[in-house]
């Protein structure tokens, strides 16, 4: 049985319970007849996936507070919860089997836990499930080159598109081949010395040769892809980057 969440509990039972495993809730009301004949669908469907994601339900009647917030405005309607926030969602009575693909997108998929494991078998096993994978891409190139198969990693890499990780770690293989300089700036990236390492990079591309901008540029950016837009090195990192290239 689904557990039944109200305005109280809504905080605990989806929101921080979602940074767990996803929460599925079923935003239903006693006098839609509709509801009724999806509740017992999704019921079924969740105790078959039990233990790898949570349903409740919400009276949007007795929760109209909650109802409003995430603007329900015909029901059912259901909300896919990750991390407090909802990433998939549909409206109306569903059949069975697009109840089950909708609950089974939630899931990690066979390649999320073998890059979760993160050894080599593994990772190359993921990207035949799943070519062109960035962070499996990723994780098995850095492995690569830190044995010194350089040119197996930038194979690997080669096979990523629109990864700021992929172009920055790509780029950094480049890079650092020939130029002590910089296998020193990105030595202390990996000392954890950020801000000794990214103003490395960038002095780099304002005194270095034209050729070398692009591959530096994208170095700079695959680390502060990394950071984040919240890390408080990252804006003032931005800054110096562009101002180095314009």
């Amino acid at each position: 049985m689904a557990l039944d969440v109200t305005e109280a509990t809504f905080q605990r039972d989806v929101i921080e319970r979602s940074r767990e495993l996803p929460v599925v809730v079923d935003f239903w009301a006693a006098w839609c007849a509709p509801c009724r004949a999806l509740g017992p669908v999704l019921e079924k469907a969740a105790a078959e996936r039990e233990g790898k994601l949570a349903l409740v339900k919400l009276d949007t009647d007795a929760n109209p507070r909650i109802a409003a917030a995430f603007r329900i405005q015909g029901i059912p309607a259901v909300k896919a919860f990750r991390d407090g926030q909802v990433v998939s969602e549909f409206v109306g009575a569903q059949p069975a089997p697009a109840v089950a693909r909708f609950l089974d997108a939630l899931l990690p998929s066979e390649a999320d836990g073998l890059v979760e494991t993160g050894d080599e078998a593994a990772l190359r096993k993921a990207l035949e499930l799943e070519p062109g994978r960035a962070d499996a891409a990723v994780a098995l190139a850095r492995l690569l080159a830190e044995r010194g198969e350089r040119d197996a990693a930038l194979s690997v890499l080669g096979n990523v598109a629109g990864s700021f990780a992929a172009d920055g770690l790509a780029a950094r293989l480049r890079l650092e081949l020939d130029d002590p300089e910089l296998r020193a700036a990105f030595a202390a990236l990996d000392a954890g010395e950020l801000q000794r390492g990214l103003d490395g990079l960038i002095f780099a591309i304002a005194a270095g040769a034209p050729e070398r901008r692009e591959d530096l540029r994208r170095a700079v950016v695959g680390v502060l892809d990394e950071l984040g837009v919240e890390h408080p090195l990252a804006r003032e990192s931005r800054r110096k980057l562009a101002s180095a290239l314009y």
